[in-house]
């Protein structure tokens, strides 16, 4: 983790300079993999410590407590440090950081149970060619990418309002599934 913190691989194209913010234990149960920190993220350095993040502990049905507890979540994702602010939101992860720190850290989580690809540029790293032309493709396609242990969802920002309400499975049925699971494997 001293060597992921201390990471300046991509330093030059950081706009408010490296900070990588993850958690990651070797006893973790739980992985969420997600796109990139958010400005807020890297102001405070606590990985989703903002709207988004408040989102997701309740689809997880954890609170605060559980869901910084490193011994049962780690959250790794694809890109640690804040990419900067694009036209329709953040930038993408940048290219270096997964293929880099992914292979080293993500072999050291072998209590992990399941794991959690959160938006496409997660879902991407993580399933390659088996996701969906889509991300909806993607997470209905849910219980076949369960089966290999990760579990697909759209990403918890506010921004995804329409999505949510134009795919209100995701909310009845899913949700209540995720929330089995993360019991069960946190257990």
């Amino acid at each position: 983790m001293a060597r992921v913190r201390a990471c300046r691989i991509c330093e030059q194209y950081l706009p408010l300079g490296p900070h990588p913010v993850l958690q990651a234990s070797p006893q973790s149960r739980l992985l969420i993999v997600s796109q990139a920190p958010g400005r807020k993220v890297h102001e405070t350095g606590i990985p989703f410590n903002d709207v988004s993040g408040d989102r997701l502990r309740d689809w997880l049905g954890v609170d605060k407590n559980v869901f910084y507890d490193a011994a049962k979540i780690a959250i790794v994702p694809m890109g640690l440090c804040f990419p900067g602010t694009g036209k329709g939101g953040d930038l993408p992860p940048r290219p270096e950081c997964a293929p880099t720190w992914h292979p080293l850290l993500l072999p050291r989580l072998a209590q992990v149970r399941l794991t959690l690809a959160i938006g496409q540029y997660a879902q991407a790293g993580l399933l390659g060619e088996r996701r969906g032309r889509t991300l909806t493709d993607t997470v209905l396609a849910w219980p076949e990418h369960l089966a290999r242990g990760v579990l697909p969802l759209p990403h918890p920002s506010p921004r995804n309002r329409l999505w949510l309400t134009r795919n209100p499975w995701f909310e009845a049925e899913l949700l209540p599934e995720l929330r089995r699971l993360v019991a069960a494997t946190l257990r």
